[in-house]
């Protein structure tokens, strides 16, 4: 039985022992969950002699075959070692498919299992941390310390350094999601490019607040009209004690940057134009997805979620009790008029080429 805490993670990921079969990562870190099962894999298909074979699945990989997983588990590749399975819990991988599994250590491949916040009494977990040959490993925000290290990690790698006013900034602004921590430091490290030392300045610039960058994946979702994604992230947002009227309130600013955007480009404004000069700088993901909703939003459909969304924020303080429910209400509602707003571009387009 191997249940790793968080604290602990660090040092299993260094020297996993040699009797493990599977393991599981979960945690309300998206980010971590996948930074250490990557690392995990690498590891453990660099053991092998000849190197092992890395496979990823998922619950669409096993629709068409259902059995995939445990026939990949069973097979050893002729020309490598063991294949290393990354899977991503969901309908098809969860603990009651995995149990059989799991039920001997002798699998001619190493199983790695990524889920979200899973609670003690969760069956997955459960399942892991019951078998001697298998280990849960949990992954939550990182602290204050553990960021710190992330920063000198980075920056080392740019033969840079960072003034002490600018780190602890820095380190306050960061820690809702390790991927997106790494990306933010580093897209700091490009942006002072050319110089030894990182500024108080230069994080003022670039950074944005991580924790609230991570809740921004919700609007984002629903403005492109991705129900499921944007009731998911929610979903896991509030369980791992994210507030829903907070939610709300980014979601607000997201569709007020939205709407602003849409303003300046009704303005005549070049949409390349705009969104370059927005300060904090955007990132060159967030960049193609906010420049396509501004396209297929309009001023008025984006007047009109706002008022949705004024709505909500104050229903959901007038009645706490009914926030969580209000919150996923507004999401599913934001959603639905993203589709029509596509559709409704798309209907202009088809009727633009026919002229």
């Amino acid at each position: 039985m191997v249940a790793v805490k968080a604290a602990q993670a660090a040092a299993f990921l260094k020297d996993p022992p040699e009797t493990l079969s599977a393991v599981l990562f979960y945690g309300n870190d998206p980010g971590m969950v996948s930074e250490r099962s990557e690392r995990l894999a690498k590891l453990m298909a660099a053991r092998e002699d000849p190197a092992g074979e890395i496979l990823r699945l998922d619950d669409n990989d096993l629709e068409a075959n259902p059995d995939r997983l445990a026939v990949e588990l069973d097979t050893r590749p002729m020309f490598s070692g063991r294949k290393i399975i990354r899977a991503t819990a969901g309908r098809r991988i969860a603990a009651i498919d995995l149990k059989p599994l799991l039920e001997t250590p002798h699998h001619e491949g190493f199983l790695i299992v990524e889920a979200g916040s899973l609670k003690p009494a969760d069956a997955l977990r459960t399942l892991f941390e019951g078998k001697a040959h298998a280990a849960a490993v949990a992954c939550y925000a990182d602290d204050a310390a553990a960021i710190d290290g992330l920063i000198a990690e980075v920056l080392s790698k740019f033969q840079m350094s960072i003034a002490h006013d600018a780190r602890g900034e820095l380190n306050a602004r960061l820690g809702a999601d390790r991927a997106l921590s790494r990306a933010e430091i580093e897209k700091l490290a490009l942006y002072a490019m050319g110089r030894s030392e990182i500024s108080l300045d230069d994080v003022d610039a670039v950074v944005g607040d991580a924790a609230e960058l991570t809740l921004e994946r919700i609007p984002e979702a629903a403005a492109s009209g991705d129900a499921v994604r944007a009731v998911s992230d929610l979903g896991r947002a509030i369980s791992s004690g994210e507030s829903a009227q907070a939610i709300i309130v980014i979601t607000q600013r997201y569709f007020l940057k939205l709407h602003r955007v849409r303003g300046e480009l009704d303005s005549g404004r070049p949409l390349d134009d705009v969104l370059r000069l927005m300060r904090p700088p955007l990132h060159f993901k967030q960049r193609g997805v906010l420049a396509s909703q501004v396209r297929r939003w309009s001023r008025a459909g984006l007047d009109q979620a706002l008022r949705r969304i004024a709505e909500a924020a104050k229903a959901a303080r007038l009645s706490s009790q009914l926030e969580e429910t209000l919150a996923e209400r507004l999401v599913l509602a934001l959603s639905a008029m993203a589709g029509g707003a596509m559709r409704s571009a798309g209907t202009a387009q088809g009727a633009a080429r026919r002229r």
